[in-house]
């Protein structure tokens, strides 16, 4: 699901990480016959494919720090690369980048449809010294039951938030999105991403997902087709920057990046509607064919340490799936709005995942919002 350009320089899409010389000068005294040269260059290149991991993730959501930590630790090469939607992530990989990679962040919904196209590989039992970590709540999930191919990173919500200067009313409402006020009218951003701007249409209808029903198939896409006549943009990096410059009055965002724009100075409150909100977690997988699998497994089991995916969690203000985390965040975290729903909060949605007929009938309604 998308999580949180914190805009401050760390990561993007830079590739990053720590080489590791192997004192090349006395080497290179060593290399006078040409059999020699040619074993020793050998032995290198496998010694350098050992020493590297490949990290395909959201933009903006892990410390640069951390990844220099595992590299340091490891004595590994660490390169990234980033999409800004569960949808972009897949379309890469199907399109040839399936092998280029270790590791990937998928959200739920997205695990269980790169598992049944057989884009994930396997964690064998006993491969993850610290899979014992892991939440109970999130061990065993839909998604991926019994964790087979990965790991909780973050979990957190997507709804919206609003600016409070430009609009003081009711905000707990999806109406907010899909029928705005007069003021918030043509100042909407919406992410986007596909899975969660349909499942939000649908809990402002109060239809359910992956619908069959042609009525009601018929009302999201008017819904939607109407809805967009008062947005300003599309964007899932943008979404905290439009509400802290003021280009946008009001925007779907995630819980964390609204965190971030309100602790940056915008006068904006995360909205939890009465119709709903999306819940998500994101997972790191193992990904099928990877070129560095060792250090994938590695990468994996560095994340299921409690100080260093709190390290993640203090950065991009959502929550772990991992026992021994509370106690090393940062205070405000543990009162934050954005991650304390109120009481009369209703409880989240995950997205769920259609058939294959069904899809095709969502895809075209996205499709056809997006032109």
């Amino acid at each position: 699901m998308g999580r949180d350009p914190a805009g401050d320089g760390h990561t993007g899409g830079r590739r990053s990480g720590l080489a590791n010389p192997q004192g090349e000068d006395s080497m290179n005294a060593y290399l006078k016959s040409g059999a020699v040269a040619v074993a020793l260059a050998f032995l290198a290149g496998a010694a350098q494919a050992e020493g590297k991991l490949s990290v395909y993730h959201w933009f903006e959501y892990i410390p640069q720090e951390l990844l220099d930590k595992f590299a340091a630790e490891h004595g590994v090469e660490v390169t990234m690369d980033t999409y800004d939607s569960n949808e972009a992530m897949l379309a890469s990989l199907k399109a040839g980048k399936l092998g280029a990679y270790d590791v990937a962040v998928p959200g739920d919904y997205m695990v269980e449809i790169m598992a049944g196209e057989g884009i994930l590989d396997e964690v064998g039992p006993g491969e993850l010294a610290n899979i014992g970590n892991v939440e109970p709540q999130w061990m065993d999930v839909p998604f991926d039951s019994g964790r087979k191919h990965s790991i909780p990173y973050q979990w957190g919500s997507t709804s919206f938030s609003v600016n409070r200067d430009v609009y003081s009313g009711d905000i707990d409402t999806t109406s907010i999105i899909f029928d705005p006020p007069e003021a918030l009218r043509g100042k909407i951003n919406v992410l986007d991403s596909q899975g969660e701007v349909m499942l939000m249409a649908s809990l402002h209808l109060g239809i359910p997902q992956c619908t069959t029903d042609r009525e009601q198939l018929k009302a999201l896409d008017a819904l939607l087709q109407s809805a967009k006549q008062h947005w300003a943009s599309f964007g899932s990096d943008i979404a905290k920057d439009v509400l802290v410059s003021g280009d946008a009055a009001a925007g779907m965002i995630y819980n964390g990046f609204s965190a971030k724009g309100r602790a940056e100075g915008a006068n904006i409150e995360y909205a939890y509607p009465k119709e709903g909100y999306v819940v998500w977690m994101d997972n790191v997988v193992l990904l099928k064919d990877a070129p560095n699998r060792e250090n994938a497994i590695k990468f994996m089991d560095f994340l299921l340490e409690p100080e260093n995916i709190a390290a993640v969690t203090n950065y991009a203000r959502y929550a772990a799936g991992v026992e021994g985390v509370t106690d090393l965040l940062d205070e405000e975290l543990k009162t934050s709005p954005e991650s304390v729903p109120p009481a009369d909060a209703p409880p989240g949605t995950f997205i769920a995942v259609c058939d294959q007929e069904t899809q095709e009938v969502y895809d075209a309604i996205w499709t056809r919002l997006k032109k």
